[in-house]
């Protein structure tokens, strides 16, 4: 038995009469009557544990602890269970984290154990601001529909955001878990290495929006920090690259509908027309955290970090708006004359916070003219239709590779004379470097074939996350009706000397469906892309291949090869590279002979898929055993769920369609995903539809 409490927005009202609100903050006398093999825990440590009888002669363990500090009420939290516990003392913080005890004494925990002080340690030092608490618990709870809450003292995590096999030499687990830790701890004050660096959440916990219209100065900030404190506590993570990837690029790509909420609405409209849940969404989290970075870039991070420490001295155990943080970092920029703005702090980030969507900057190379128009899909009608939102644009560019002075565009378009190259000239010009604002650009056909030259000659000139951002945005631009598809193109004939997997991936991301099978190798596209794309993989498939054959413990620090090399593999195999089959085939060979030998777990889904799609009904049935062995994770289940749909003889398919009915062999619930598996391959497809509408 286990029970966790999950109050955040408004739930505490179920548990306990209060007025629910978040600026309403008071202090909380917590007594728990439970079970006496149970422990209790809640938000402050217990200060007695006593025992009672009740009217039946039971016994009852009754555990009550100290008084709260004033907080608002989602804040609030309750564990009954019977968990065990590591812990240490940071500072004089007591940190401790529980889990089912088999995870406990098996070490599960203890990579969170080691990291968690020192990212409250970092986040106290970097804002200034002490942890008012005298004790930290993080519960690993097994099931956990909210992924981690961050409440003051008592932070809860679904199991797999906080656990770390010793066996998982998998930075990129490592590295969410640092990244969700931090979260949670930032608001103590902000992919597993992200899910755990919740513990950034003592912003929200000290200072918190005065309602949930501003919900993102909690989870947007937090966000933020998330990625300083998981790069603090990994230094081999690139911040940058991870941050754009993870963060930035994902929320462009939603945040141009015509729908889309802004990140501040007024409260009557959300209370008309949105549900407070869906609040906790990416444009929060993701869209929050964007226009940070760009206002801590054009700030420096000094003046950023120093107003927010002071923004959190003023606002402690009290509440806040987006208002009072802009006045806090105007007060610092006043102060200084380093950092020269355009407009007030407010009318800058005020048009980003209350505004929807984002802008596109279109720069002319021989005028110098940069004009700017909201980001949105010109092929449907009415979408470019009365929207005239113009936004004040920081812009830091570089000249032929030479970084120069940022400038701030603060109207629909003017001429920068610094701009202009003359077409006898072989200048480049590139916006928006290193992703620092939270817009898309788009440059006039000169500059595009410029920039396109430079990449076939010397890729390294242009630093990767604007090599990344580049391609992002013509394919973009293309999807929406701004250019064509050949000039897109056109910056992808230098792939060949890409060395970088991120950027390979968002290629990949934009040239082939993101369900390969799916498109049924539409006739006339896939040759092409085939002969076009290979030719292009060759050099990074053969460089990551080498690792694999020789030394795959070689790449456990290589954050992307964690994350992206199963699309590269996955995607080689689909277009037929003899070397990727071969390869699939010998590694699965290899564990038919030992069924103790782990195929390297970076490309474990290709292997298994193309292990049994070159191979005969051996190979399959080999799969079907292991998939009965009951040591198999759930992991392991589905990888093989989906290999063994990967078969190219169709009478294997049939009758593995014909198992997914049996009771005895599979539990109800694999029968849609088996058939789901089967219908997107491309001679799976029609064998599904017959095998549907026979057993319908």
């Amino acid at each position: 038995m286990l029970i966790a409490s999950q109050l955040e927005p408004t739930y505490a009202r179920t548990v306990y009469p209060c007025f629910d609100e978040p600026a309403m903050k008071a202090t909380f006398n917590i007594r728990i009557v439970h079970d006496p093999s149970y422990v209790a825990l809640s938000n402050m440590p217990a200060i007695d544990v006593s025992e009672m009888k009740d009217e039946n002669g039971s016994l009852w363990t009754v555990t009550t602890f100290n008084t709260s500090l004033k907080m608002s009420t989602y804040l609030t939290a309750f564990v009954i269970c019977d968990f065990d516990y590591v812990t240490r003392t940071e500072r004089g913080n007591e940190i401790r984290i529980w889990a089912r005890k088999e995870a406990v004494k098996n070490g599960y925990v203890d990579y969170a154990l080691n990291i968690t002080g020192p990212i409250f340690s970092f986040l106290e030092d970097l804002l200034n601001v002490s942890y008012p608490l005298p004790k930290t618990d993080l519960v690993a709870l097994p099931d956990f529909g909210a992924g981690a809450m961050e409440n003051w003292g008592l932070m809860t995590f679904q199991e797999s955001s906080l656990m770390y096999l010793p066996s998982d030499k998998l930075t990129n687990r490592k590295a969410m878990i640092a990244i969700i830790v931090s979260h949670e701890l930032g608001h103590q004050a902000c992919d597993m290495l992200r899910r755990f660096f919740f513990l950034f959440k003592w912003f929200g916990n000290l200072v918190t929006m005065n309602w949930w219209n501003d919900l993102w100065l909690n989870e947007g900030l937090a966000s933020y920090f998330e990625y300083l404190g998981a790069t603090f506590v990994e230094p081999k993570l690139s911040l940058d690259k991870i941050f754009y990837d993870h963060v930035v690029q994902p929320v462009l790509r939603e945040d141009n509908e015509i729908g889309v909420r802004s990140l501040s609405e007024s409260e009557d409209k959300i209370k008309g027309s949105f549900s407070l849940m869906s609040l906790f969404d990416s444009i929060t989290y993701n869209k929050g955290a964007s226009v940070t970075w760009m206002l801590s870039s054009f700030l420096t991070k000094k003046l950023f970090i120093r107003a927010l420490s002071s923004y959190l001295k003023e606002f402690s155990f009290s509440n806040a708006n987006q208002d009072d943080l802009w006045t806090h970092i105007q007060m610092v920029v006043d102060a200084q004359d380093e950092v020269q703005l355009p407009a007030s702090i407010k009318q800058i980030m005020d048009s980003w916070t209350c505004q929807n969507g984002f802008p596109v900057l279109t720069l002319n190379l021989t005028t110098g003219t940069i004009s700017q128009e909201q980001f949105l899909n010109k092929k449907k009608e009415n979408s470019t239709d009365s929207y005239n939102n113009t936004w004040i644009i920081p812009i830091s560019w570089m000249r032929n590779g030479s970084s120069q002075p940022l400038i701030w565009l603060d109207k629909s378009s003017k001429v920068f004379p610094e701009m202009q190259v003359p077409e006898s000239e072989y200048d480049w010009i590139l916006l928006n470097v290193n992703l620092s604002g939270y817009y898309r650009v788009n440059y006039d056909q000169l500059n595009l074939k410029r920039l396109a030259c430079l990449l076939e000659n010397d890729p390294k000139a242009i630093p990767a996350v604007s090599r990344f951002q580049l391609i992002d945005d013509v394919f973009a631009l293309t999807q929406f009706g701004y250019i064509h598809i050949e000039t897109a193109l056109e910056l992808t004939k230098y792939l060949g000397r890409e060395d970088e997997l991120f950027i390979w991936n968002v290629v990949l991301l934009n040239l082939v469906p993101e369900n390969l099978e799916s498109t049924l190798k539409n006739y006339e596209v896939y040759p092409l892309l085939k002969k076009y794309l290979l030719k292009r993989m060759l050099p990074i498939y053969h460089y990551y291949a080498g690792f694999i054959r020789q030394n795959v413990d070689a790449l456990e620090d290589d954050y992307f090869a964690q994350v992206y090399l199963e699309k590269l593999f996955a995607t080689a195999c689909w277009l037929g590279l003899q070397d990727c089959l071969n390869l699939s085939s010998e590694l699965y060979a290899k564990w038919m002979d030992n069924p103790e030998y782990k195929i390297p777990f970076l490309i474990r889904r290709t292997v298994c898929c193309y292990g049994v799609a070159v191979g005969s009904d051996k190979e399959w049935n080999f799969a079907w055993e292991m998939y009965n062995h009951t040591d198999s994770t759930k992991e392991d289940k589905d990888i093989l769920l989906s290999a063994m749909s990967c078969a190219k003889d169709s009478w294997l398919l049939y009758r593995y369609l014909q198992y997914g009915l049996s009771d005895t062999l599979f539990s109800s619930n694999c029968t849609s995903i088996i058939i789901l598996y089967v219908v997107t391959k491309d001679i799976g497809h029609r064998i599904a539809w017959e095998f549907v509408t026979e057993n319908w």
